[in-house]
């Protein structure tokens, strides 16, 4: 373990205050708190948003490098996956397709 200067105790000192001044800033007042419509409004789009930042890049990219071929089965379970919920909906039925399609594949073809 690497010794703890004193630069090293400022910066976990300053994160922790940071944190729990930032976590317990709402609990501050004693009438509740309403965000603006359109805080609300963008908070709505936060899961696609965060969700569509950790898929992406799962289906797209291989050891950080972009996929140059379209032997991949997960292009091929993403495109199932997404045509799925495009037509019946839910996400069960989404994950069961993409899995149906991706497992022959990858086990199979050995793509």
């Amino acid at each position: 373990m690497a010794d703890l200067n004193p630069w090293m105790l400022l910066t976990f000192v300053a994160l922790a205050a940071v944190t729990v001044i930032t976590r317990g800033f709402f609990f501050l007042s004693d009438r509740p708190w309403q965000l603006p419509h359109w805080a609300e409004r963008g908070l709505q789009y936060a899961p696609i948003a965060a969700l569509a930042a950790v898929v992406v890049p799962e289906v797209v990219m291989q050891q950080g490098q972009l996929i140059h071929t379209w032997r991949d089965a997960r292009l091929y379970a993403a495109a199932v996956g997404a045509a799925w919920f495009f037509w019946r909906g839910g996400g069960l039925g989404t994950i069961v397709t993409g899995m149906a399609v991706y497992l022959p594949l990858h086990l199979g073809l050995g793509w």
